[in-house]
């Protein structure tokens, strides 16, 4: 395995010109460069998880599957194969405007097993896709639903603590943050929105989602969620959507 000082670093402007982006059957774009150690089969069947009916907001937008994707740096430099030094220097992704295109790179090797880096890209495109097309006014109502009726957890940190500003009182009066609750609205429909993809894709327990920092949405509250994100975005052909409760004894 070769050390960080004899891998050559290169400059994300270089890979894009180099590499050919393909068009996955659901319209997304995508491509892989270096030693990912992924499939092309694998992550063909990875990209095209993504349901059709988000796509088209995604069309200026391309995703680079590369080793590792370095993060002390000023600019975007990308490793073209795996070592334990750049390893401890890489991060999640980066993104960066190559001409007209939003290009996402992803490192494919900071995690071992398929269930992260489906999650890692699941995770960029439903932030992308809501920056663009924004949160549908049924998710928000039923989010906010659960917010008021004291739902336990949440899906990540950030809708959390969106939550739990825009529940607090301000200013000496009760009332609602409204800034803090379009945050929430943002995070939580990013949230469902990246586990039903990666629901779709792969088989996982829910409890795998859980971090320290905070209590995880209890599954029921989950599942409404799940299930209308199902009835806006449907799966692809091929694709299968189920929630499976775990009986005790």
């Amino acid at each position: 395995m070769p050390n960080g000082a004899q891998v050559e670093l290169w400059q994300a402007e270089r890979v894009a010109a180099q590499v050919n982006v393909s068009t996955a059957m659901n319209g997304m774009h995508y491509a892989a460069w270096g030693e990912t150690r992924l499939a092309e089969a694998d992550l063909e069947r990875l990209v095209n998880t993504v349901p059709a009916t988000i796509t088209p907001a995604l069309r200026d937008r391309a995703y680079y599957f590369v080793p590792l994707t370095i993060a002390d740096t000023g600019e975007i430099l990308l490793a073209p194969t795996y070592s334990v030094e750049l390893s401890d220097r890489a991060v999640c992704h980066r993104n960066a405007t190559i001409g007209s295109t939003e290009a996402v790179f992803l490192s494919s090797r900071l995690v071992e097993d398929r269930f992260g880096l489906a999650f890692e890209f699941f995770i960029n495109v439903a932030h992308n896709f809501v920056d663009i097309a924004g949160v549908p006014e049924g998710f928000a109502r039923l989010v906010w639903s659960q917010a008021e009726a004291q739902t336990r957890g949440e899906t990540s940190q950030d809708a959390w603590e969106m939550r739990r500003r825009a529940l607090d009182s301000h200013g000496g009066q009760k009332g609602v943050d409204e800034r803090a609750r379009n945050g929430y609205f943002e995070s939580t429909f990013s949230d469902a929105l990246a586990i039903y993809m990666l629901s779709l894709a792969v088989d996982f327990d829910y409890h795998d989602l859980r971090e320290r920092e905070y209590p995880l949405l209890a599954a029921p509250a989950l599942a409404e969620r799940l299930r209308n994100v199902a009835s806006i975005f449907p799966p692809n052909p091929g694709y299968e959507f189920q929630i499976l409760y775990r009986r005790k004894g």
